[in-house]
């Protein structure tokens, strides 16, 4: 099968979803291992790694364009927000994730959270979502008053 275009990507439906029973031959792993050769007996022969069965961004972004056309404009956001994360390591993303508990961080803390994302990792949507958060912490009082 072929695979589709860029633009038809975007133009996937309800009819589309699972991706993985209805549109297989578009699905590939993070390291670009197609979804049909991700078998049990590959694995038990050795040929794929955990790393093999992670999710990709496209499958992701995949995703978001389906929930988009469904007219669930958060839950694409939230697939387009993963997608930016596939190559944070998961450390980080545990760091970044406490950073966020309230009273954790101070404001200048989390906005270099959020410059590191965009610069370093080029997700932009994640570094948005920190700075969103940062104003709200900010008018709530929940920023860390004090560097440690």
């Amino acid at each position: 099968m072929k695979h589709l275009t860029q633009e038809k990507k975007k133009h996937l439906t309800k009819e589309d979803y699972p991706l993985g029973s209805k549109k297989p031959e578009l699905l590939l792993s993070h390291t670009k291992k197609a979804y049909k050769d991700l078998t049990l007996d590959a694995a038990l022969n050795g040929e794929i790694t955990g790393a093999d069965l992670r999710i990709s961004p496209e499958t992701l972004e995949m995703h978001a364009n389906i929930s988009e056309n469904l007219g669930r404009i958060q839950l694409a956001k939230n697939f387009r927000r993963a997608a930016e994360m596939i190559n944070i390591s998961d450390v980080r993303i545990l760091e970044i994730y406490n950073a966020l508990r309230p009273n954790r961080s101070t404001k200048a803390e989390l906005l270099a959270i959020a410059d590191e994302l965009e610069e370093e990792f080029g997700a932009s949507e994640n570094a948005k979502l920190i700075r969103e958060a940062t104003d709200v912490y900010e008018r709530r009082g929940r920023l860390k008053k004090y560097e440690d």
